[in-house]
């Protein structure tokens, strides 16, 4: 979300000498007596009320503030030593302070690993500082709203790091995530903080993309359930917001993971039934499903428009059909792009004004198109009432995230519960249920006492892989760290990294400097020393923060013409098999990785995506048998970057062939092993006819017919055999993650209805066609067992 800033800059305070309407002028000479405690701060009063008492009292200059932050130019409001100084914000920010971005950060875009953030104490000092100036020392005393970014836990100095957002999401596990973003939120809120920019609800349809990391993956079910329970994590299910509570902010709408060329920011040439089938249902679920009062607009453009000047996208759709009551607030740059990047505006006042009619509530990170909002009034471009919605719709943020109220923090909770024991358990659990096995020659789990010696090779075995918007945990376990802990004295643990994957470079910095291949060839021959004498290799590769990331600018790329393991990485896995020894190989990663040669060759495969913190311990256990894993692919995992687009709701014409080459995936989605195995039943109904409007119960029993516990994850897909526009070839519409002793048994039920059987005609209607749909229940998208659902008009 983060790019290189313009060169514009336009401070607020410029705003000082704007002729007002006489409206305004009026408004302005407006005081709260002492008498008297206005409408908008008695905390009993209607939310309407407070908001329409408090709009009514507000000047332009103040108005325009709310819907404007401050970030890239932090520090005209702090003094020598980092530390905000009241003096300056008088005369910097005449009108007030609307909006703080990311208060744990020092000065606007930086990188945390070169430059440390605030720990918990000082942010809490800096937070606590402004709103006691804007309580005290501005003419209305609205708080300050400060957001800051939580995609996989709190991006800040020493809060946890849990696992990925594309690891969670191989939980399948919807109360896990709900826990995740529980703990994600209440760090956040403890620092002062009550906005956070998460969750991402894009669909993700291109591994190229460097952000599928930040997804929960390519089926818009599975991203709507998980979105669904993180929001909820977030910010619970009433408003206003309880204690320990932030609110969510739903990324980016919409088309944003089907980048043209797979590239960052690139146009999303989709039509509307894609739209409505594929990325729109994400979206609608949280909307309808929960109280989401932010949204984030996405960078890319569909059909010609830029959904930052999107009126149908954020105002017919978003608010429209769906009944969204929030705030829309543009992407970091989003309006200025307008101009700079896409060209449908001369400047950054037709930005604002386009951007502000289209539906976009609030301009981040700086206000720099919306500061020129009351010129283009006085020109008749815009209207005070516009002005006013965009305005209201953050004031309502305000008085539902109870920062009228309660605008404080104690610093002393905020160290307390900052990654706690329970934080550092939930972040282990999570990686435990994020870990999918794809291959397994009855290696694995191992058993260390079996092995005299067992090297561990490679890149990721002791490197520190978070992903994309983290900042430094307290601690991380690496792999070799979990392995050593794990296997104690039982076996002599020795240690290469094999080759380096970059030489320089992280998710943070522009330039990405690639390793010397003559230097690694090298390394690989040492590797090869280290574990000639060892009886077991675990050989740990994949990716790095460098190699697959967010690509904010030009001169900051992230994205592939590929989904190959970077550099020698695959010359070292030869090297490695060549030795005749058993191997198990743990793919560290934030894309999935067309491993195609490796997968062949290896012994066992694990996927471990990026797992937090705490990833070590947990894949450890794994590894070793102390746990189970059960995760299962969020994506499909293609062979090569020419099956792409390759995915499992595919449509009947896609995928007839190649020349050469087949067109079946290295691994489908939804799959995933288990060191026990299970037999699931054929599916039953509760009826095998229903009506247009009818629900029918579709149940099956699952067993574990293995020697150990296990977790299964049965997953539920239907198709419609006929229909009047073409339908995929089946879409996930249920999934439940069960734990099962040997010999256990459970049935697992699904109710299915109207929402599940319904499509888009095409007249763009939405309907229940009557016909016959195959209702399939099993392990993953392929392996099904499916019977015949007859309904009828």
């Amino acid at each position: 979300m983060t790019k290189k800033f313009l060169a514009v800059t336009v401070s607020i305070a410029a705003l000082t000498g704007l002729a007002l309407p006489a409206a305004s002028a009026t408004i302005a000479e407006s005081t709260v007596t002492a008498q008297e405690t206005p409408l908008y701060k008695q905390a009993d009063a209607d939310t309407d009320a407070r908001i329409e008492d408090l709009l009514s009292r507000m000047t332009l200059e103040e108005k325009i503030v709310q819907i404007t932050t401050i970030w890239t130019n932090k520090t005209d409001v702090f003094d020598d030593d980092g530390n905000f100084d009241p003096e300056k914000a008088k005369e910097k920010f005449p009108n007030g302070i609307g909006h703080f971005a990311r208060p744990n950060d020092l000065s606007g875009p930086s990188s945390p690993l070169e430059r440390p953030f605030r720990d918990e104490r000082n942010t809490v000092a800096l937070t606590n500082a402004i709103q006691k100036y804007a309580a005290e020392e501005t003419r209305l005393g609205i708080p300050v709203l400060f957001h800051e970014e939580g995609l996989h836990g709190y991006a800040a100095r020493g809060a946890t790091s849990f696992p990925q957002a594309i690891a969670l999401a191989s939980s399948w596990d919807p109360e896990l995530l709900r826990q995740v973003y529980t703990i994600a939120g209440r760090e956040i809120r403890a620092r002062g903080a009550h906005l956070v920019l998460s969750p991402v609800v894009d669909v993700s349809r291109d591994p190229r993309w460097g952000r599928i990391e930040e997804t929960y993956g390519e089926d818009p079910y599975l991203v709507g359930e998980l979105g669904v329970a993180a929001v909820r994590g977030f910010q619970g299910d009433e408003l206003p917001l309880a204690d320990g509570k932030v609110l969510a902010t739903l990324k980016h709408m919409t088309g944003h993971g089907q980048p043209e060329s797979g590239t960052n920011v690139g146009p999303s040439n989709i039509s509307e039934r894609i739209l409505r089938e594929a990325f729109f249902p994400p979206f609608e679920q949280v909307v309808q499903r929960t109280n989401i009062l932010s949204l984030m607009a996405s960078y890319n453009e569909i059909d010609g428009v830029p959904s930052h000047a999107n009126g149908w996208l954020l105002n017919d759709i978003l608010r429209g059909e769906w009944g969204f009551e929030g705030g829309v607030v543009s992407d970091y740059w989003g309006i200025d792009d307008l101009v700079r990047l896409h060209h449908v505006e001369p400047d950054l006042e037709g930005a604002a004004v386009r951007s502000l009619k289209a539906g976009v509530d609030f301009d981040l990170p700086d206000g720099q198109a919306f500061v020129f909002l009351p010129k283009a009034l006085e020109e008749g471009k815009v209207s005070m009432d516009e002005i006013d919605t965009a305005v209201r719709r953050m004031l309502r943020i305000k008085f539902e995230a109870g920062l009228f109220e309660n605008p404080y923090s104690d610093a002393d909770y905020a160290e307390e519960i900052t990654d706690n024991d329970e934080a550092r358990a939930l972040a282990e659990e999570a990686a435990r249920k994020s870990v999918v096995l794809l291959k397994n020659d009855g290696l694995l789990p191992l058993t260390a006492s079996d092995y005299k010696r067992i090297a561990v090779i490679g890149p990721n075995a002791d490197a520190t892989r978070l992903g994309g918007y983290s900042d430094v945990p307290t601690r991380v376990i690496n792999v070799l760290d979990g392995i050593k802990a794990e296997v104690g004295d039982d076996a002599e643990i020795v240690h290469h990294q094999g080759v380096k994957i970059v030489e320089d470079g992280d998710w943070w910095r522009d330039e990405i400097v690639p390793a010397d291949r003559d230097e690694n060839l090298a390394m690989i021959k040492q590797a090869v020393r280290t574990a000639r004498k060892a009886d077991l290799i675990i050989l740990v590769i994949g990716g790095t923060e460098a190699t697959s990331r967010e690509g904010w600018a030009d001169n900051h790329l992230g994205d592939r013409t590929d989904i190959e393991l970077v550099g020698e990485q695959k010359e070292l896995a030869e090297a490695m098999f060549k030795l005749g020894k058993p191997v198990v190989t743990v793919l560290i990663n934030g894309k999935p990785l067309g491993v195609d040669d490796v997968a062949e060759k290896t012994d066992a495969l694990v996927e471990g995506w990026y797992l937090g913190q705490e990833g070590g311990t947990a894949m450890a256990e794994i590894l070793f048998g102390k746990a189970n894993p059960g995760g299962k692919l969020p994506v499909t995992i293609a062979r090569s970057v020419g099956q792409l687009p390759l995915l499992y709701n595919r449509k009947p014409s896609a995928l007839r062939g190649y020349l050469f080459d087949t067109t079946e995936p290295l691994y489908p989605f939804g799959y995933g092993l288990s060191y026990t195995t299970f037999e699931i039943s054929e599916p039953t109904l509760s009826a095998s006819t229903i009506g247009t409007d009818g629900t029918v119960t579709v149940s099956a029993s699952v067993t574990n017919t293995g020697e150990v516990e296990g977790d299964e994850v049965v997953q539920l897909y239907i198709r419609d055999e006929i229909s009047s526009v073409t339908r995929p070839v089946k879409e996930l519409r249920g999934f439940e993650r069960i734990t099962l002793a040997p010999g256990e048994s459970k049935t697992v039920e699904f109710e299915l209805g109207e929402e599940d059987f319904r499509m888009w005609d095409a007249q763009m209607k939405r309907v229940v066609e009557p016909g016959t749909f195959q209702i399939m229940v099993g392990p993953n998208s392929v392996d099904l067992k499916s019977v015949a659902l007859e309904i009828t008009g």
